[in-house]
């Protein structure tokens, strides 16, 4: 079982996780989380980290590896993991990957990004004329040099289409030209993919159930804590989902109800994009889950899918 590398991928909120604990519970492997905010200390229960008692019984890893503060990177993640990676199978054991970062999942089955680098003072006009003209017409402008990219792109994406026609306006070539990688016929033949995916309408109670647990396991006070701290957050850990809208609520931006409400809208919105990106992907073996399937249940159809392959 050493030579397994298995990485379970789904939306947020979509039992990934559970499963990717069982799993290495049964193939005594060791998690390698793929979670872009999981690496952050401090950040537990808003990133919905394994609880110490799972982390006592399988060892994972790239978990609490930055403070709030520092920035990380795709490529750190990337450069990490394989270092991770190699650990694990140093010591003969079987390595379980589990997150729903789609970008950092994608990196890791078809290779970095390539493209030129960023330009800070092009990337602030851009994100100032995004907001004085709208993301429609900004939009507009990426398709009409990149309609490749912009198809993939939703108008209210501001960074995503502020790094498209940055990318352009530096190389005079499209970001989509760069993204040769992610159209490879195959993805890292070391993976094999599971995907766990449930109807919508029951993912999204998942979600608005989640962020319930989360208040009730003291969300509120964690991110106050963060909020309080004298150094300011990163970019990166400043904008995820269950922190920012409490930060504007301490703002006085927001009432607490509607923060938490935010959180969920947010939520659901993640997953839908996570829906998209997933939809990319090759070579997955995608696992139905019917709302009633208890987690044994679905390790049961997950081993027996692998005593298959």
């Amino acid at each position: 079982m050493s030579d397994k590398m298995i990485m379970i991928i789904g939306v947020t909120g979509s039992g990934k996780s559970r499963l990717a604990y069982d799993l290495a519970v049964s193939l005594e492997a060791e998690i390698v989380s793929i979670d872009s905010m999981k690496v952050y200390r401090g950040m537990d229960i808003g990133t919905a980290k394994p609880p110490i008692e799972r982390r006592r019984q399988v060892k994972y890893h790239l978990i609490d590896v930055v403070d709030p503060w520092e920035s990380f990177s795709v490529s750190r993640f990337l450069e990490l993991s394989e270092a991770a990676i190699a650990d694990i199978k140093s010591r003969g054991r079987s390595v379980v990957g589990a997150g729903g970062t789609a970008m950092y999942v994608k990196n890791m089955l078809y290779g970095l990004f390539e493209g030129p680098g960023s330009d800070h003072e092009l990337r602030n006009q851009l994100k100032d004329r995004y907001n004085t003209e709208g993301g429609l017409a900004m939009h507009k402008e990426l398709e009409s040099v990149d309609p490749e990219a912009a198809a993939r792109i939703h108008p209210n994406d501001q960074r995503r289409i502020v790094r498209a026609l940055e990318v352009f306006r530096l190389s005079g070539k499209p970001i989509s030209s760069f993204q040769t990688q992610f159209s490879a016929p195959q993805p890292d033949p070391r993976w094999h993919v599971i995907g766990v995916r449930r109807a919508k309408e029951v993912e999204s109670r998942r979600i608005n159930s989640r962020v319930k647990k989360m208040i009730e396991l003291g969300l509120v006070d964690e991110a106050r804590r963060l909020y309080e701290l004298e150094k300011p957050l990163s970019k990166q850990a400043s904008v995820a989902i269950g922190y920012a809208e409490l930060f504007e609520h301490f703002e006085g931006k927001l009432s607490l109800e509607k923060a938490i409400e935010k959180i969920k809208i947010n939520t659901r919105r993640l997953a839908k994009s996570q829906r998209t990106w997933f939809k990319t992907f090759k070579n997955v073996h995608w696992i139905e889950l019917e709302e009633s399937e208890s987690p044994e249940q679905v390790l049961s159809k997950t081993l027996e899918h692998l005593r298959l392959f």
